[in-house]
């Protein structure tokens, strides 16, 4: 070997694999061959660099591309949104009616429904005494009869077959306009009912269950009877439930004032309901246990 090439450049120059000719430039409308897959052109490269942070950001949510779960769960959130904003409309309306009472008055309101449901409480501790003097009692049969005579004289009074007295209120109502109508009255007698009323008789006619009420040549007409302002109640309850139930906001005596009627009541610790009805055979209804 020979000192020129025992020099170390000569060496690595003989190592090295002898030098390709170079390739030939690609075409200025053709896309290389060595670009991978993956990568984008040069000139989208370059796009995407100008782009702002907000800029690829809307570019990548519009146009909106909604698949078939996404529109149905849209759907289903819409629907849910009306249903409660129709609930949460009704129930301002149901409280308008409130909404511009005084303090007092809701008060007194308050104090009516606390009223209404101690005596569904005392009626249900009622029966179950009942109840419980059946089961325990040594004369069971002795102790069926005298529940059955103690309901019988109940029924009767709320059927109207038979006379009662106890507490209540006597209300007066004086139409010198007749504009007093039968379906004012009605309202009256409802109200007193919601308010615990046993038993009602207006001018000499009991009222019951089955009373209808119609208008009759400037007067009013009770179950086919005429009668004539004044129109008088005489009814019988808890005198402290009965006189607030038709003072209440929008209640029986705001509406007949504005009508001209002049509205008195007084309560009594003695009111006697005398008018009696006789007891009618029904036509069609028969006893189950027959």
């Amino acid at each position: 070997m020979s000192d020129h090439d025992g020099q170390p450049s000569n060496r690595l120059r003989k190592e090295l694999p002898a030098e390709l000719p170079p390739a030939r430039p690609p075409a200025a409308d053709a896309p290389s061959s060595d670009t991978p897959a993956g990568d984008a052109p040069e000139g989208d490269r370059s796009a995407s660099a100008g782009l702002t942070g907000r800029d690829r950001l809307f570019a990548g949510l519009w146009p909106p591309r909604l698949t078939r779960a996404q529109l149905i769960v849209a759907l289903l959130l819409f629907g849910l949104g009306f249903g409660l904003a129709v609930q949460v409309a009704s129930n301002s309306e149901s409280d308008g009616a409130l909404r511009g009472a005084r303090q007092e008055d809701l008060v007194r309101i308050l104090d009516e429904l606390d009223d209404r449901t101690q005596r569904l409480e005392d009626e249900k501790q009622g029966l179950e005494k009942q109840r419980d003097e059946l089961e325990n009692s040594s004369d069971q049969a002795e102790e069926a009869r005298r529940q059955t005579l103690e309901k019988e004289r109940q029924l009767g009074i709320l059927a109207g077959t038979v006379a009662a007295q106890g507490p209540g209120i006597t209300v007066t109502i004086e139409d010198t306009k007749g504009a007093v109508e039968a379906d004012m009255l009605l309202d009256a007698i409802q109200e007193l009912r919601a308010a615990g009323a046993e038993a009602i008789q207006v001018n000499g006619v009991r009222v019951v269950a089955g009373t209808y009420l119609t208008d009759s040549d400037k007067s009013v007409s009770v179950d086919g009877n005429k009668i004539n302002a004044p129109y008088r109640f005489q009814v019988i309850g808890k005198p402290q439930d009965l006189e607030p139930a038709l003072n209440i906001p929008g209640g029986v005596v705001q509406t007949l004032e504005k009508e001209q009627a002049t509205v008195t009541v007084e309560q009594s610790s003695k009111i006697v309901v005398d008018a009696l009805r006789a007891a009618e055979r029904p036509d069609y209804a028969r006893s189950s246990s027959q």
